[in-house]
């Protein structure tokens, strides 16, 4: 170890005598160009934020299309079909979950949150499942669980034969009240 030192200290002044000598520059120089470095740097600083976020925008902007491009690749409009969840008032039931069935093969299970229960009865409608679907007749069996009247656990299904044709297919399933019976009633229809 002692014979490496005396090398690379040797090596070490060979290449600082090879070093150019035009490279030094005058002190004053330095010196004028320190002080005019951060008043330009601020105006650098101040691009270069506005190009990271014109930069942010782009990403943004091009997943937005990858995303709408996926969805059309994964499920053209020729063999689409969609199911949806809507509630309305809700005085009857409580949703908890829903669970499909297409054509007796589980597609979908969904265990709703409270707040996401809210946001149905206040209007929302929510996508439970997409997925393709050859042209015929098809069976959809939907399984919702909740509590029913009287603060029971309820557990109710609704089935439709479904008609695929060419074109996407939209499935809504609607819980709403039926107050002559003071019981929740399922419906399931077809979007034209």
């Amino acid at each position: 170890m002692a014979t490496l030192l005396p090398l690379l200290f040797v090596a070490g002044q060979s290449t600082a005598q090879d070093a150019p000598a035009a490279t030094t520059t005058p002190l004053t120089d330095s010196s004028a160009t320190a002080s005019s470095a951060p008043a330009g740097g601020g105006d650098s600083f101040k691009s270069l934020d506005e190009e990271v976020q014109a930069l942010k925008k782009e990403v943004l902007d091009l997943n937005r299309e990858l995303f709408v491009l996926e969805e059309e690749l994964l499920f053209p409009a020729n063999t689409q079909v969609a199911v949806f969840v809507s509630m309305d008032v809700g005085e009857f039931f409580a949703l908890d979950s829903v669970t499909l069935k297409l054509d007796n093969k589980e597609v979908a299970n969904y265990l709703y949150t409270e707040r996401e229960a809210q946001a149905l009865l206040k209007g929302g409608v929510h996508r439970v499942f997409i997925g393709n679907l050859k042209a015929g007749e098809h069976e959809l069996i939907a399984l919702f669980t909740g509590q029913g009247p009287n603060q029971r656990d309820y557990r109710r299904g609704a089935t439709i034969k479904l008609e695929k044709g060419v074109g996407a297919k939209y499935v809504e399933l609607k819980i709403s009240d039926k107050a002559l019976k003071a019981q929740p009633e399922f419906i399931v229809k077809e979007w034209e």
